[in-house]
């Protein structure tokens, strides 16, 4: 039985999530103390960074797995992001609110990022509820 091709967005909105994944797995190596994975809006570091990142490395490499082989398991996986996303993003906002944190970044970076986080992880899950019934 052939199947239907996942299409150029669902492609490109994996490729995004596999970058992503792959900083999720280089940030227990970071030098840098300002970069660490953000849970549940607080910047992680330490043994904490070193288990949470690549844990998350590793659902998003299961996800954009589950995306380019259009698995069903992918579409949970993807609600469970974004929603991951939507909620992490304000809490950070919100704890690091004029903090140094937030001032390491520049508002060309603080402003759009969000849009692009929230855009690319609701995207892919849309996308996936759109074309579920071609998922196997």
């Amino acid at each position: 039985m052939p199947t239907k091709s996942r299409g150029a967005a669902l492609t490109i909105l994996a490729v995004l999530l596999a970058l992503m994944a792959l900083s999720n797995f280089g940030k227990p190596f970071a030098h840098n103390p300002g970069v660490g994975f953000v849970f549940f809006g607080m910047r992680l570091s330490g043994i904490a960074n070193k288990i949470v990142a690549p844990i998350f490395g590793i659902i998003l490499a299961v996800y954009v797995y589950g995306i380019l082989a259009m698995r069903k398991f992918a579409l949970p996986l993807g609600i469970f992001y974004a929603a991951y996303v939507i909620v992490n993003m304000p809490l950070f906002i919100l704890r690091y609110h004029g903090t140094a944190v937030m001032q390491e970044h520049s508002w060309a970076y603080l402003v759009p990022y969000p849009f692009v986080a929230i855009g690319v992880s609701s995207g892919a899950a849309w996308l996936l509820y759109r074309r579920r019934t071609d998922l196997r």
